[in-house]
Parts: structure tokens; sequence; C-alpha cells
């Protein structure tokens, strides 16, 4: 996994101006923890590659940006992120059309496919990935991302091109491209939908999942969407259902258990990550490779100490150890205590990473450090993210109130307000009523929601529940899922880890999204047909756990130190964050004995305090 970045100036010879390359080498540095092992930079005439890389695949060979040259002219660059996992049949079937290859890369696998085929391509890849590839013989840049928008690519036009990267940093690094963010780009960061396209930053944009972006001159961008879910008739029994997916699976873990470094899973106890290791640990194991490595992230006495709540009914250890005592895991907890999650060096790393303010407090910085450990000692980690997304996991996909409001199931279920401390009123609750109102995040999310449902395809003469329930499903897997995917590629890549995410296969994500609900509920509880197809390599236990969702720290302490760093912060009149927030609810917050009311909000407070602080963003509210 790597990180790229790079710009397009039609107006511009690049190679005869003095400060490109420092510009080029400023924004490939935003992006050194993405890519620990190596970078690399081209520059041509309108054209400026970086790339920063994690060496997974081909340790030797695999060095970008890469080109291919026909008669001593280059055809194509390309700078890529990611992983294709279908590359080795790519690679034999272009090998048959008379393209040679250099290295053992994927890479350069894709750089071929491109000139071979063209821009439709991007239809034969399986995998996760963006990359950008100028064609030198058009003088034309393509944008292209993954079909579940797994890996992040943004970019911004200018008047002569554009500029593009991994993250929002690398191109906001540009001297060309300002950091301003206005009222819509904050309650897109407040609302808890993530809009597909929407970059948070004014005249920064997002590549779709699922599209390609070209640049040519003079030109428009012109974006193809080359995938999106479709709705198509189901006629597999539940049998025939159960065996497919397995067969799914099956071959999806297997094309991602490949690398050229060591691989392990990241492993909660509950069913999905549980499945996806037991599966890996099968593979691993016929192909003499074994045993399977595995992580878990714990906090101090949280086992011993554990309260249920709305959310999580269980704790993870006790799940989590007797599935990596089934499978003969080398496991390994990761415990973390308060003042570690607390540290605020690690909470400034998280909020670099994520290049904004938003997310899940204590759960993001767990996150970090917990890939942070893994890292020591793997390179690539598999996980089961997107289970719940794929087969309706969630509390509230199985909550009539929840289905049938008209909004968001997950805001009607106060999932926001549960992060943000409940009753308080969530993130928003510590924020001024000025704020609020140039914000709307009520109407901010409304609109998002009816644009989302327009977009839902639909089979003829669908009803009722199975209607709404295909519209829940289309919800969660384009927008719900990118907030959760956003979280663990930042989260990760800043350690210098990739993490693979085998339930978002595209295969599976179709197959499923047009199985009936009535059939994904088979068994009346959630996740039937995964917990059907897998049943036979977990034990008891984690096969009929209950969801419970990542797990957040119970220590009171963790509170305590929130509130008081907010007190250090209402004390500092000069704070940026000052102008956004309602005095008398940050003395309420102040005042209360737990603090964990206000916890989330607290936690956004901060955390927009720190990222107004490091210098470059400019609120035009």
């Amino acid at each position: 996994m790597c990180g790229i970045t790079g710009w397009i100036a039609y107006d511009q010879d690049l190679t005869a101006d003095a400060g490109a390359r420092g510009t080029l080498d400023a924004m490939t540095r935003t992006m050194e923890l993405r890519g620990p092992d190596a970078g690399g930079a081209w520059v041509d005439t309108h054209a400026a590659l970086g790339h920063r890389r994690l060496a997974v695949i081909d340790i030797v060979g695999g060095k970008q940006p890469m080109l291919v040259q026909h008669d001593g002219r280059t055809q194509a660059v390309i700078t890529y992120s990611g992983e294709v996992y279908n590359y080795r049949e790519l690679r034999s079937e272009l090998a048959s059309r008379g393209h040679t290859f250099r290295t053992s890369s994927d890479t350069e696998v894709v750089l071929h496919a491109y000139l071979e085929w063209g821009e439709g391509f991007a239809e034969r890849l399986n995998g996760m990935y963006a990359f950008a590839i100028w064609d030198a013989r058009t003088e034309e840049l393509l944008l292209v991302r993954d079909r579940m928008g797994i890996k992040p690519l943004y970019y911004a036009p200018t008047s002569d091109g554009v500029v593009f990267g991994s993250e929002q940093k690398a191109v906001l690094t540009h001297p060309r491209v300002p950091a301003v963010v206005d009222a819509e780009g904050l309650a897109e960061v407040l609302a808890f939908v993530k809009t597909p396209g929407h970059a948070v930053y004014k005249g920064l944009h997002e590549v779709r999942p699922g599209h390609t972006v070209r640049f040519r001159r003079g030109s428009s961008p012109a974006v193809r969407r080359y995938w999106a879910l479709e709705a198509h008739e189901h006629t597999d029994d539940t049998a025939t259902t159960v065996t497919r997916v397995r067969e799914l699976l099956d071959d999806i873990v297997a094309r991602q258990l490949i690398a050229d470094v060591p691989l392990c899973t990241l492993l909660s106890g509950g069913l999905d990550s549980s499945a996806i290791t037991a599966l890996a640990a099968k593979g691993l194991g016929e192909a003499g490779r074994g045993p399977v490595r595995s992580f878990s992230v714990d906090f101090t006495g949280q086992t011993e100490n554990f309260v249920p709540d709305d959310l999580r009914s269980t704790p993870d250890g006790p799940y989590a150890h007797a599935l990596a005592e089934h499978v003969r895991s080398d496991h390994r907890d990761i415990v973390l205590d308060t003042a570690t999650l607390m540290d605020r060096g690690h909470r400034r790393a998280v909020l670099t990473a994520r290049d904004m303010p938003l997310g899940f407090g204590d759960g993001d910085t767990s996150l970090y450090l917990l890939f942070k450990a893994i890292r020591e000692q793997s390179t690539v980690a598999l996980s089961g993210e997107s289970a719940d997304e794929v087969f309706g996991g969630y509390k509230w996909f199985h909550d009539p109130a929840s289905v049938d409001a008209d909004t968001f199931p997950w805001i009607a279920a106060g999932v926001a307000d549960t992060f943000g401390g409940g009753k308080s009123g969530g993130y928003a609750a510590l924020l001024g009523k000025d704020v609020l109102d140039a914000l709307d995040l009520p109407g901010y999310t409304e609109a998002r929601y009816r644009e989302a449902l327009a977009e839902v395809p639909r089979l003829p003469g669908e009803t009722g529940k199975e209607k709404r329930m295909r519209e829940v499903s289309y919800l969660h897997l384009t927008r719900f899922v990118q907030i959760l995917l956003d979280r663990k590629d930042r989260t990760s890549m800043a350690t210098g880890l990739e993490v693979r995410v085998p339930f978002c296969d595209h295969r599976l994500v179709s197959y499923v999204f047009n199985t009936p609900w009535s059939m994904k509920t088979f068994d009346g509880r959630e996740k039937s047909l995964l917990r059907a197809a897998t049943r036979d390599v977990l034990p008891d236990a984690v096969a009929d756990r209950v969801k419970s969702p990542y797990p957040s720290t119970q220590d009171p302490r963790y509170g305590e130190a929130l509130r008081a760093e907010l007190r250090q912060l209402a004390a500092d009149k000069n704070a940026p964050v000052r102008q956004l927030l309602d005095e008398d609810s940050l003395s309420s917050a102040l005042s209360e004995d737990s603090g964990s009311r206000y916890r989330g909000a607290t936690e956004l407070v901060l955390g927009l305090d720190a990222w107004l602080r490091g210098g470059g963003t400019e609120l035009k509210l």
C-alpha cells in the first residue's frame, strides 16, 4: 500500500520550473507514513507524479512511479496505491497478447492493462486501489478508484490542470490549493453522513468509488462510473445461497493472503473477524504457511470490570481467545491504558492521519495504537470490516422504528448521539447556536438522504419490507461504510500497515445485496448467511455471539482526563475553537460530575481546536 500525489499543468513547462520538484517533494513527504519503504518522483513537461511506497508485492521490482516505454519514448506512467488480487490472471492474459514484463508486481500489470484495454480496463480489476496514469501519448491524466472506495483519492481542478493525492493534505500542500472549509464542509464533518465525492475542503473533490476521472487539455474533468450496485432477481434457494457465500469467501480470502511480507488478521472475537481469521488459518495451514497471526485490542481492566450498555453486551477478550485457541493462531492482545489513549502525541497523530477532527474519539486512538503495535510484527492485516453493511449486522437493521424512519437508519437509531454522549445532543452539544444555525445539520442530513434514496436500484414490483431493506442496505454500502473504511485506511496507513477488507470484494457485495432480506435473516438473527456459511470453522460460542461494535474504554479516568483538558481550553480565551462554542454548554460540561454525558462532544471540541491550531485551515462559515 502506498501514497500517491502529483499535478498536471498544461500551461507550464514543469521541467523548466525551478520550484516544481520542490513542491512535488513537499506533497510527497506528507505521505511518508503511508509509504515508509521508499519514495519516488517523475517530472515531465506538463506532469509531475510523486509516490511513497509500502512494499508488499515484489519488494525489489515494484518501485514507482513506474513507466512503460516503446522505442525509447514514454507511453504511460503510473503512481499506484493498493492491491489488485487478480493480477496474476491479468498478467497471463496480457502476456498472451504480446506484453512483456520487467517485474512481478501488480503495478506493472495495471499499467499494461491500461495500454491494452484503455479506460475500460478498470472493469477487469478485482481489489482495493487508487491510482493515477499519465498517458504521455495523448497528454491525458486518468484517476481511478476501487469499486467500494477502500482506498482514498482526492483532486482539485486548477485553471490549467489538476492537483491530486491519496489524502487531502497532499493536495493542500500545493500552493495553488487553499485550505478553506465553509459551512457545508463543516456540516459534512459533523453530520455523520459520508457524501460520495465530498472532500470537506472547498474546491477539493473525492473520486467517487467505482469511478474514473479523466483530464484533458482545455476540457472539463470527464467523470465516468464503471461500477455500481445494481438490482437483479435472486434465484438461488437458501442452501445454494449459503454455499455460494462460502465459495466466494474461500476464494476472496485465498487471494488476499498473497503477500511477500508478514501477514496477520485483526480479531475481535465477533463473527466477522473470527470468520476471516478462521478462513485465513485454514488457507495458510493448507498451504503449509501456518499458523495465522492474530491481534486484538483491549483496555486495562476492561474484561474484569466490563459493564454492558446499549451497544455492547459482552467484552471481546474471552471470545477472541476462544477463536484463537480454536484455530491455533499465534495470538497477541494489545492492551492499552488511559494514559496511552490520552497522550497528546498519539491523538495528534490520529488527527494528522485523518486530516480533520471527525471520528470515534478514543476508538480512533486505540485503533491507531493497535495498528502501530501490529506493524512491529506484520505489514499486512486482514480485517472483518464491512460485514455488517453487507449482511445486515447492525442492531438498527432489525429495529422497525429505525428502519421505517424517513432518514438514515443509523441517525434514527441515535448512533451519532451515542458516540457523542447520548442525551447531550451528540457531537454538536458544545457548539454555539449561531454556528448550528449556519450549519443546519438537520437540513444537510435531509438533503443527503434524499440524494442517496434517489440512487437506489430497484426491482420491478418490489414493495413493502423487501423494498425498504434494499434501500437500507444501499444506504449502508454507499454511505455508512465509507465512514469506517476511511477511518481504517487513515489510522492503519499512518503506521505503515496495509489493512485488507475481504468483505468488500465486489462479487460478494453484489451477490448478497440482491439476496432477499428474508433470506439474510432466515434463522431469525442478524447475518444469518454469514453465520451459516462459516459455522463449520468457528466455535459455537463465537458463531452465536450477538453483534458487538469495536470496543471503547470504560475507564472513568478517561472521561476525567478529557474534562481536565476541556477546562484548560476554557481558560484560554484565545483558543481558536472558542468562536464555535456555546459558553453555557461549556460550563455545564465542566460542572458535570462524571463528564460522560459530554464525552463525545468534548473529544470533538478538543480535536477541532487542535485542527485549527495546526495552521493552514481557514474556517469561512
